[in-house]
């Protein structure tokens, strides 16, 4: 399973990104390596907290971007 998200630069500074199929699913960053090292983490919390958006054959990866 590939996993696109959409990293976006904040008015306020830094970034936020957003993994679109997974609803309510956001995170935030200074730098876009923080950004990336949160959306690891959130997918992997997303995924174990909301275990019916995800079929049996779906695997939750790690980005490596």
């Amino acid at each position: 399973m590939k996993i696109k998200a959409i990293i976006h630069e904040a008015q306020e500074g830094g970034y936020w990104a957003e993994v679109p199929i997974f609803q309510g699913c956001y995170t935030q960053g200074e730098t876009i390596e923080e950004v990336l090292e949160n959306l690891k983490e959130v997918i992997g919390l997303y995924a174990e907290d909301e275990p019916e958006n995800l079929s049996p054959s779906d695997k939750v990866i790690e980005l490596t971007v």
